[in-house]
């Protein structure tokens, strides 16, 4: 596996070869691995075609403390930006630069701020964001939402997608830190038909809290994977 330092090293010197793009490459070919031996509910087998989008988000995850003494999630908001590019072996090692540089950033400094100060892409294509909004299928409760509108797709009013969950794995490795992976399905909008959030990292709350303390947002980073869609 390579180092950070190593990483960089060889990221830098393939994107400043002549004729080598740095962003949106076709990633149709590349084949999301999920683990063999799932706990929890079974995510949904990646569709026909390939991804359409590969990217590394950081962000927040947040949680308020429900009166049971524990927290309870409230919804995130992430800046994802694009791998495409990279070989796929490579896709860990980004999330685990891009989780390096978030986890001990400052707490003035956005995820944005970070991404833009990764030594990996120079400069990094910010294909969108996540964040949770009100279901729009119900008018109730939150549905997470990937929006490439004000970004990569800017202009295109519908180059987004609203999931609805279709499985929820614990993380394979130290779940107890890293949040599920999941797969889901699309709600609304034309950006994906499936989303996969994998390779999470931290996310995690506290394992207790008092009831009526302030709500929190935990620091994580993850990959996406988007499939089909328009766009």
């Amino acid at each position: 596996m390579f180092s950070p330092f190593l990483l960089t090293l060889f990221v830098s010197a393939a994107l400043a070869a002549p004729a080598v793009k740095t962003s949106r490459c076709n990633v149709s070919k590349t084949t999301l691995t999920l683990p063999s031996n799932q706990s929890g509910t079974t995510l949904a087998a990646p569709q026909a075609g390939g991804p359409r989008f590969i990217a590394v988000a950081i962000g927040v995850q947040n949680y308020t403390c429900a009166s049971t003494g524990t927290y309870t999630s409230v919804g995130a908001l992430a800046e994802l930006f694009d791998v495409s590019c990279l070989p796929s072996s490579l896709y860990s090692d980004v999330t685990d630069i891009a989780w390096d540089g978030w986890k001990d950033a400052r707490k003035d400094i956005t995820a944005a701020e970070v991404i833009k100060d990764l030594a990996v892409f120079d400069p990094p294509f910010v294909l969108g964001q996540h964040y949770f909004i009100t279901n729009p299928i119900t008018g109730s409760g939150l549905s997470p939402k990937w929006d490439f509108t004000s970004a990569s797709e800017d202009g295109k009013p519908n180059a987004y997608v609203v999931g609805a969950k279709t499985g929820d794995i614990l993380s394979p490795t130290d779940s107890a830190i890293n949040i599920d992976w999941l797969s889901l399905s699309d709600a609304k909008g034309d950006l994906a038909n499936q989303v996969f959030r994998v390779q999470t990292r931290g996310g995690q709350p506290p394992t207790s809290c008092t009831p009526g303390s302030p709500e929190i947002y935990v620091r994580y980073a993850s990959q996406y994977w988007l499939y089909g869609g328009s766009f």
